[in-house]
């Protein structure tokens, strides 16, 4: 019996899905407007059941009276994203495409209303003013979701539908590569000699014989990476520039050239943060690659965390660039230490939450709820600045192929990377959630099946006569 309170339990068709979470909330009345009173948002309360790292410890969530999130995204950064709400205790929906990674965790639960894949645009307008819920906050986990967010306060569903945005202006320049590249260089932090190449003339211009190594990149990342499948491409002469922009001009895609920094995937750091409406800056988590895949323009597949203070020029150039454009909201900025002079330069800024935004929230820093608080107009607690240092997280699927490229890895190399992956968040694969990873891993077993053909399928399942 809780004299102050009264006690909740969600199960199959509550707020976590297919979780069975004992909730304890204190009642709190509601303000004039109809949503509940700040003190956690009407929500006072914490889970006594919930698995893994967290497994019997208390954590500030929220009950059924508090405004839910809508996650549009996709992948491992969608379920990233749910996974670190559920950490913060806030019901949420996610909007993406119906065989999605995200709809095989427990705490998944499409928008209520019609099917929503959660695309930007006159498709998720339609969803959002047909949907029955009074009040939501929406987070992006993907630039054009991002962008798209940026004009929905001023639209007539700002009222209903609160986000923690930039301007569009400020989101565009951030997203877009060339104007980003102008940018700093106007405001001196260091980054990449950068050349856009809007003609044969800008072709020409690039210098390339001061240059050590170039490749081409696209104005539009993501775009990019959807249609030519890579981040982007090498060149090594000033002819294969030429030929290389005339190929990817003539797809319609705006390019650059940039110069490739020295040095292995370890000179590669991560600043990730939230800065609120007020300017500021609520939580700061830093992040150091390991190995990445593919071994160029690839992804992380294993990264530790490291204290602020070791990149404290990487912070103060991601504070100078983000406090002059009067940034609001999750963000994640790239650096690369140039090893030929020790100078941290920047290489792109995320201005929604990123694949690895889990990792983040598991160490103290939960810029997703960050993110729920500042669009609703409370107060963001600060997180831990003295978060756990050293910790792995690894993608083990790309880790894996990561080591297999590595040489002379041997068996003792092995034998290491297994001990991390014991000891480290594993992104995607957890236990307490173990949905997506079965998701993967069936999807692994048919495309090896695939493979194999018919006839080897057959025989591999045909009994051995002894």
């Amino acid at each position: 019996m809780l004299p102050d309170g009264i006690a909740m339990r969600y199960a199959s068709a509550g707020i976590y899905g297919r979780t069975s979470i004992d909730v304890r909330a204190r009642p709190r009345d509601r303000p004039s407007g109809g949503l509940p009173a700040f003190g956690s948002l009407g929500c006072n309360a914490f889970v006594t059941s919930y698995g893994g790292a967290h497994q019997g410890k208390a954590m500030n969530v929220v009950d059924a009276r508090c405004v839910p999130a809508i996650v549009m995204g996709q992948g491992a950064t969608a379920l990233g994203i749910l996974r670190s709400l559920a950490l913060a205790g806030i019901p949420a929906y996610v909007a993406c495409p119906p065989d999605d990674l995200a709809t095989r965790s427990r705490w998944f639960r499409p928008p209520p209303g019609a099917p929503w894949a959660g695309r930007p645009g006159p498709s998720a307008m339609a969803a959002l003013r047909a949907m029955p819920l009074d009040r939501a906050v929406l987070i992006p986990g993907a630039d054009d979701a991002a962008l798209w967010l940026s004009e929905l306060p001023s639209s007539d569903l700002g009222s209903r539908f609160a986000v923690s945005t930039a301007t569009r202006g400020v989101q565009a320049l951030l997203q877009d590569k060339a104007a980003f590249a102008a940018h700093l260089a106007a405001t001196g932090i260091p980054h990449p000699r950068t050349f856009h190449l809007g003609s044969l003339s800008d072709v020409a211009a690039v210098p390339m014989e001061a240059l050590q190594r170039v490749f081409i990149k696209p104005v539009n990342s993501q775009r990019f990476s959807d249609v030519v499948g890579v981040k982007g491409v090498w060149v090594q002469s000033r002819d294969e520039l030429r030929e290389t922009w005339a190929r990817l001009h003539a797809q319609g895609f705006s390019l650059m050239a940039q110069e490739y920094l020295p040095g292995p995937a370890t000179e590669h750091v991560f600043i990730d943060g939230f800065r609120d409406g007020k300017g500021e800056y609520a939580g700061l988590f830093a992040r150091q690659r390991v190995r990445m895949s593919p071994p160029d323009f690839g992804n992380s597949s294993c990264s530790r965390s490291i204290p602020l203070a070791d990149v404290g020029e990487a912070v103060g150039h991601v504070r100078h660039l983000l406090d002059g454009l009067g940034y609001r909201g999750i963000f994640s900025a790239e650096f690369k230490r140039d090893p030929r002079d020790g100078v941290f330069r920047i290489l792109e800024v995320n201005t929604r939450a990123w694949t690895y935004v889990e990792f983040a929230a598991r160490r103290g820093v939960n810029v997703c709820e960050m993110a729920w608080r500042d669009a609703l107009g409370q107060p963001v607690p600060a997180a831990v600045e003295r978060y756990p240092v050293g910790k792995r997280c690894i993608d083990l699927y790309h880790d894996l192929a990561s080591l297999g490229r590595t040489p002379g890895l041997g068996v003792a190399g092995r034998v290491r990377a297994a001990f991390e992956w014991a000891r480290a968040d594993l992104h995607v694969f957890r236990l307490d959630d173990p949905g997506p990873a079965l998701h993967v891993l069936g999807g692994l077993v048919r495309k090896r099946l695939e493979r194999m053909g018919p006839a080897q399928a057959v025989r591999s399942k045909s009994p051995r006569r002894s």
